[in-house]
Formats: structure tokens, C-alpha cells, sequence
């Protein structure tokens, strides 16, 4: 099969996973939340979604890789290296707090990655049934058309996105924020890492931050950003990023240096 047809079925399966996320987000009083830790939870929802999805990779591609959030320990980093296959890389959904207390502030996300570069990119957000789609050197779309990053130049012409991550100290994310503020920048958070570099990459926010985000939260966004023509860091620069993740910066092509200033000191 080639990568056309791998892009097709991620965004297929990301439609399907949506649905079925989406009825368990209609019946929140039976979800049954499990704590994982401090800011950390997961339910049934996303256990059975990650499980419809890796299912799916299974029946379809079962020489790649599979490296998903609900399942991250299972993941032999070392065999998928030398295997000589691309790895499939999901967070079945991707602001699970923003899921369990009722706000439609979450997605599916997925990406396929070869030799730590990403080749496809699909963010789903089944709430307003926006798929962000994008393949390596094809440009991005927002169901189906082309999307583009902002053109606006500078932190203080549109709002620029702001993650927090209890993995990092509380300055991490305090520090940049203050200076975002005092350079008149206007801050915003939906609860969803991957959902806000979906929406760098459509033009909605100029700019995204968080001190430390896991590759199945911002592996498929970013390449959604870089194919509209926005920037992003090299996030899986390091040889262990798929698995410890990153400092992730995004914007708009005319804001990245000035944000990447900021959030530097």
C-alpha cells in the first residue's frame, strides 16, 4: 500500500474513533474515570478508543509500529527503531479532562512517523466534525480544503495558545506567560494540546506553547503546522522524543522568532 492510501485510512479511522469517542461523551454519568496522577486521568473511553484504532492499524498494517497513550509502556522503542517500519503514534483523546467535565474542548489524534520524521498528520474533533489533515509535502487541509497558517506578524496581533504540564516546574509555563503578557500578547487554553496546534495550523491562533508536551499530544499537529506554512521547533530531534516528549513551540510564520524570544527569556 502506498502513503496515499495511509493517509485515507488515518483519516478514516480518526472519523471512526471520533464516533465512538463521541458516544461515551454523550453518557459522561456512566464513564468510569480512572486517576493515572496529579492532572492525569483516563476512562473507558479512551482505553476502547485506542483499542478500535490499534485494531484497526493491526488488520491493515501489521508490520508498523503502534505507540499510543493509553498503552505508551507496551512500547518497545528499541524493536521499532531497527524494524524498519514507520510507527503509528495516537492519543485516542487528546484533553481528557476537558472530556470528563462535559466541554467540548477535545480530539483524536494520530500521526504516522518514519525514522523520527512525521509523515501524515490527522487530528479529528468530532464536536464540530473538523478533520485536520495533513501529508508530508501535500499542504494541510480542514475537511478537505487547503488551510493556512496566519499571516499576522508579531505577538500581539491574535491570541496565542498556552499549555501547562505538571512534568515540568510551574515557572516553566508562569515565566513565559508573564513576559507574553507585558509584550501586550493576549493568552488562550482550551485543554487540549493537539485541538490548539490544529488550530495554529488553521489560522485560528497565532501561536502555541507548552514546556512539555508527549509525542502523541503534538506529533500530528505539528506537521499540520508546518505544512500551512507556519513553524514549529524540531520536537523529535532527540533519538527518545517519541517516548519522553518535548518542549513544543508553534505560530504563524511572521510570530514564531518573536514567541520563540519570549518563551526563551
Amino acid at each position: 500500500m502506498n502513503k496515499q492510501t495511509r493517509f485515507d485510512f488515518a483519516c478514516q479511522i480518526a472519523r471512526q474513533a471520533g464516533e465512538l469517542a463521541n458516544s461515551y461523551f454523550a453518557n459522561l454519568a456512566s464513564l468510569t474515570v480512572q486517576d493515572k496522577g496529579v492532572q492525569d486521568m483516563a476512562t473507558e473511553a479512551d482505553v476502547n478508543t485506542e483499542n478500535l484504532i490499534r485494531a484497526a492499524i493491526e488488520a491493515n498494517y501489521p508490520n508498523d509500529n503502534f505507540l499510543g497513550e493509553e498503552s505508551y509502556e507496551q512500547f518497545d522503542a528499541e524493536h521499532a527503531r531497527h524494524s524498519g517500519a514507520g510507527t503509528w503514534v495516537v492519543d485516542p483523546i487528546d484533553g481528557t479532562q476537558p472530556f470528563v467535565s462535559g466541554i467540548p474542548t477535545w480530539c483524536i489524534s494520530l500521526s504516522y512517523v518514519v525514522n523520527n520524521q512525521v509523515q501524515i498528520g490527522v487530528i479529528y474533533d468530532p464536536n464540530n466534525n473538523e478533520l485536520f489533515a495533513a501529508e508530508v509535502g501535500k499542504g494541510a487541509t480542514l475537511n478537505g480544503k487547503p488551510m493556512q497558517a496566519s499571516q499576522v506578524h508579531g505577538v500581539d496581533n491574535g491570541l496565542i495558545g498556552i499549555g501547562y504540564s505538571n512534568r515540568v516546574t510551574p515557572e516553566a509555563t508562569l515565566l513565559p506567560l508573564e513576559r507574553l503578557i507585558r509584550a501586550n500578547g493576549m493568552f488562550h487554553r482550551c485543554g487540549s494540546g493537539a485541538l490548539s496546534l490544529a488550530y495554529v495550523a488553521s489560522g485560528r491562533l497565532i501561536g502555541y506553547f507548552e514546556p512539555h508536551m508527549n509525542s502523541w499530544d503534538f506529533s500530528a499537529g505539528m506537521l499540520l503546522v508546518q505544512e500551512a506554512g507556519g513553524r514549529t521547533n524540531d520536537c523529535l530531534a532527540a533519538d527518545d522524543a517519541l517516548i519522553k516528549g518535548d518542549v513544543v513551540l508553534a505560530a504563524a510564520a511572521g510570530v514564531f522568532e518573536p514567541l520563540q524570544a519570549i518563551v526563551n527569556g
